[in-house]
């Protein structure tokens, strides 16, 4: 397979000559599943002690995770790269409050079949992880998957509490982001903008629907946004605009020199996290 970097500069060269012809590698990697994370030396035992299951959906097999049998559950859903076991750290806090926490690889992830991972996939292995286990406590998402998980509200998925961390809030913003990562040309935003429109048919309006925070009423549920204020990945705005969005149902915590990823394993922001779940 060729490299990140031999993709990117062959794609960036045929853009030059047609946009659109560089437009199907680009987006065939702004859609595709990154490559898959092995569960860390310190998630391993949360992990391995998990009751695993196997749920279908869409004609793929999802790796399920569930731990303690409290009387109502809390969904984990990690982010682009992630996998199930990033939440260990959450995972007796949730159990000390008498909760189940459950949680999924998500699609083209971990050990969950498939090559794709998008918002509407990730909202229907909610959907089902909600007819397996019951309407939601909280969801907690991160990345992606709080961003998912909004989406995933406002179409039906009950629960009283949306935990998101590190995630975004305008949709519109990913190919900009996606391009801006990988190096790629400004010219290919609009040609991944064009082809995700396409793909997402017949939903109408993708960048502001499918935004977390569109239409906040449609929520009812009560928000905490945790962004960390030097996330290079998703930018500490995105959290504040989530945050502000939801107004008085909103909490909002803001860290620092955390980034992207090393805050899911963060004492205080854990520590947050379980408050905000208790009744």
């Amino acid at each position: 397979m060729a490299s990140l970097s031999t993709i990117r500069n062959v794609v960036n060269a045929v853009s030059y000559v047609s946009v659109k012809a560089a437009g199907a590698p680009a987006w065939k990697l702004f859609l595709g599943a990154p490559p898959r994370t092995p569960v860390r030396p310190e998630q391993r035992e949360v992990h391995d002690r998990a009751e695993q299951e196997t749920l279908n959906v869409g004609g793929r097999d999802i790796r399920t995770y569930r731990w303690g049998s409290g009387e109502k559950p809390v969904l984990l859903v990690h982010g682009v790269s992630g996998r199930a076991a990033n939440f260990a750290g959450f995972v007796a806090g949730i159990e000390a409050l008498g909760l189940t926490a459950v949680a999924y690889d998500a699609p083209g992830h971990g050990s969950s079949g498939g090559s794709t991972c998008t918002i509407l996939e990730h909202g229907a292995v909610m959907t089902a992880m909600q007819e397996r286990y019951g309407d939601f406590h909280a969801v907690v998402g991160h990345s992606f998957g709080g961003t998912s998980a909004y989406l995933a509200a406002r179409r039906g998925l009950a629960t009283e509490r949306i935990v998101s961390i590190s995630s975004v809030a305008d949709f519109g913003s990913l190919p900009d982001t996606f391009c801006g990562q990988l190096g790629l040309r400004p010219a290919l935003v609009g040609e991944l903008r064009r082809r995700s429109e396409l793909f997402f048919e017949p939903e109408r309006d993708i960048w502001n629907r499918f935004s977390a925070d569109h239409r906040p009423e449609e929520i009812t549920a009560r928000i905490l946004v945790v962004h960390d204020e030097n996330d290079r990945e998703v930018g500490v705005d995105q959290g504040r605009r989530l945050a502000a969005s939801y107004g008085d149902r909103a909490e909002l915590m803001i860290t620092s020199k955390l980034g992207h990823r090393r805050i899911l394993g963060d004492p205080e922001v854990i520590g947050r996290v379980l408050d905000f779940l208790k009744d």
